[in-house]
């Protein structure tokens, strides 16, 4: 009866120091929170995702930045219109993250734009070596979901290690947290 007790103890203290161990890992992953945002509301989700994460934060910016004007989904002549309608577009970006090879986990995020992400997020995706990395995108809509995006850059990037992303409109802090804990 000792030593089925004993055993049985120690299977018990294996699988906790298993656990505690896999926890541990999660946690000292390396996590980097990048995005892209034309009006300020995906940078908003994306610091307090950062934060959420304990994660350090990379702005997506364009070469060139976008106007009101550019930016006017409505008038087929405008900058954003015109990448949106060329799936080849690659908008310039102003900078790489430089230190994207101490990342383990990369959290993209982006307004959605014609029920997809907006081509500059392309341009930052080839722009950078994210094999090996696990890939979450989030996105913040006012009426589209976020799996049209998922569903073309999983097509166009079948290597990357892709998770799945979630739309952030809003999100409570409880909501954050809880996405990071998914992952």
């Amino acid at each position: 009866m000792k030593k089925l007790l004993f055993t049985l103890l120690c299977v018990l203290g294996l699988t906790s120091c298993a656990n505690a161990q896999k926890q541990l890992t999660e946690k000292n992953k390396k996590t980097l929170v990048t995005y892209f945002s034309a009006t300020g509301t995906t940078k908003a989700v994306a610091e307090r995702l950062a934060k959420a994460a304990g994660a350090d934060i990379f702005e997506i910016e364009p070469a060139q930045r976008y106007t009101d004007a550019d930016l006017d989904w409505r008038n087929k002549q405008s900058r954003s219109s015109l990448e949106m309608s060329d799936k080849k577009s690659r908008p310039a970006i102003k900078q790489k993250c430089d230190k994207m090879a101490q990342y383990d986990v990369v959290y993209i995020g982006f307004p959605i734009w014609w029920n997809t992400a907006p081509t500059i997020v392309n341009t930052f995706i080839e722009s950078h070596d994210l094999k090996g990395k696990t890939v979450i995108f989030f996105a913040t809509s006012g009426s589209s979901s976020i799996d049209n995006s998922e569903k073309e850059f999983q097509a166009a990037y079948p290597d990357l290690n892709w998770k799945k992303g979630k739309l952030l409109n809003s999100a409570s802090d409880k909501v954050l947290s809880d996405f990071v804990n998914e992952k």
